[in-house]
């Protein structure tokens, strides 16, 4: 059993405090997609409010908006704020608030289109309906349309958040002490006396993310299913 544990590279995990540091890279992962999440979620909202807006100028920003999000890769994204900031405004990010900037830059958009669809789903006769009832423009939102938007929207909003704790990991390309990130300063260390290192630490890496996303997704499913009948 020991022999099989070096031979995978597992061993490496039970060296100081490996694991406890590995763990802390994760810690890192998961505050910077909160924090974006967080942000995205109250900016995407109000993103999403405005993109229902007829005017063609609203339209128009936010068509681009929406188009450099989907075009230019996040990575891409990390680069500019974190190296071109220094250049194009004279200050210098830190890596961590670069990300932040980067993902609520990008979830402010996905969740802005989301809202959009969702409200935009709501049929017109249910206006009708409500306003001949003698509901005003506040009571049909706050009694009809807000509550079937947030049973359209909840479940993909929590498919946003998976989709940004696993996008998160890019941010070692600009200098993030992520988990990732630590598992290669762990590998470089122990490349001698631990040469299998890789496989366990990214295994250990893979079964934290399946660990934190998993059970979201399975709440996604589930509100999916649920609402859906």
């Amino acid at each position: 059993m020991q022999a099989l544990v070096t031979d995978l590279g597992f061993d490496v995990l039970f060296k100081g405090t490996n694991f406890t540091r590995l763990l802390g890279g994760m810690w890192v992962t998961l505050k910077i997609s909160l924090i974006s999440v967080a942000l995205s979620i109250v900016l995407g909202i109000l993103l999403g409010v405005v993109m229902t807006f007829k005017n063609p100028v609203t339209k128009a920003i936010c068509r681009v908006y929406l188009e450099i999000v989907r075009i230019m890769p996040q990575l891409v994204l990390l680069f500019i704020v974190y190296y071109g900031s220094a250049r194009l405004i004279g200050l210098k990010f830190e890596p961590e608030f670069a990300a932040v900037i980067v993902f609520t830059f990008w979830g402010t958009a996905e969740m802005g289109d989301l809202v959009r669809g969702a409200l935009q789903s709501i049929p017109k006769h249910q206006y009708e309906s409500a306003y001949s009832l003698g509901l005003n423009r506040s009571q049909t939102y706050f009694s009809i349309v807000i509550p079937q938007t947030i049973r359209r929207l909840l479940p993909l909003s929590i498919n946003l958040v998976t989709r940004m704790i696993k996008t998160t990991p890019l941010i070692v390309m600009i200098e993030v002490v992520e988990a990732t990130k630590v598992a290669r300063q762990i590998i470089d260390a122990n490349r001698v006396a631990s040469p299998n290192a890789a496989f366990g630490l990214f295994f250990v890496i893979f079964v934290l993310y399946f660990a934190v996303c998993w059970p979201i997704s399975l709440l996604a499913s589930h509100l999916e299913k649920k609402w859906s009948n």
